[in-house]
């Protein structure tokens, strides 16, 4: 059963990758959006805010570090942890900014307004925030899935894992103790490898048998 502990790196790759390129961007996008003037006020670049903070910053960290997590790790329970950190900050990415006026002392969104007209003050909110954190949820939850699930892959993995871990008897552990037989003096005496010790300890004898003895 520990064998099934166990799975491929290339099980959580693709959502991996997507998870912290999607993290980087919830990350970043607030700082160099206003080169393209797709930000929110105060819409200059590279000015940290508490809402950059707590809205942008910490959810995209949550993000990549689920997403790496979910990269490196064969370990079942490990890549799971991953994809469940990557869908906590999605989904802090999606609602943080409707939440944000229950701590803020003059009870309004910790971060101000999009800039331009209404199709690209859309835009802006979906790419920032709320469609950002539903497709970060929606890879987490469909790596989880995958995680979820032994599939006939994990089963031999957990098979070769096994067999791995059994101890391997060594060439001594098959080597039987010769045998002794002796004849009368002056004859030559053999030793027979292959047979088995008598239970006593003694030497087993084997007495010779004349020509003319034999039928």
């Amino acid at each position: 059963m520990a064998g099934m502990l166990h799975v491929p790196r290339t099980r959580g790759a693709l959502s991996g990758a997507l998870l912290v390129l999607l993290g980087l961007w919830g990350g970043l996008v607030a700082f160099v959006g206003p080169y393209f003037h797709f930000a929110y006020t105060p819409a200059t670049a590279w000015t940290y805010t508490s809402g950059r903070l707590w809205l942008e910053i910490l959810p995209g960290i949550a993000a990549v570090l689920g997403g790496l997590i979910l990269l490196a790790s064969r370990v079942r329970p490990v890549a799971m942890f991953g994809a469940w950190l990557a869908a906590l900050g999605g989904a802090w990415f999606a609602v943080g900014r409707v939440l944000s006026p229950a701590w803020n002392s003059h009870g309004t969104v910790a971060l101000g307004t999009p800039i331009g007209g209404t199709l690209h003050r859309a835009l802006v909110e979906l790419c920032y925030f709320t469609g950002l954190g539903v497709i970060i949820v929606f890879l987490a939850a469909v790596s989880i899935g995958r995680l979820t699930v032994i599939g006939v892959r994990d089963a031999r993995l957990s098979e070769r894992a096994a067999e791995d871990e059994a101890p391997v008897a060594g060439p001594a552990a098959n080597a039987t103790h010769p045998v002794v037989y002796e004849r009368p003096v002056g004859e030559r005496t053999e030793v027979v490898r292959g047979a088995e010790v008598p239970a006593d300890g003694e030497t087993a004898t084997r007495t010779p048998v004349s020509p003319g003895s034999q039928p």
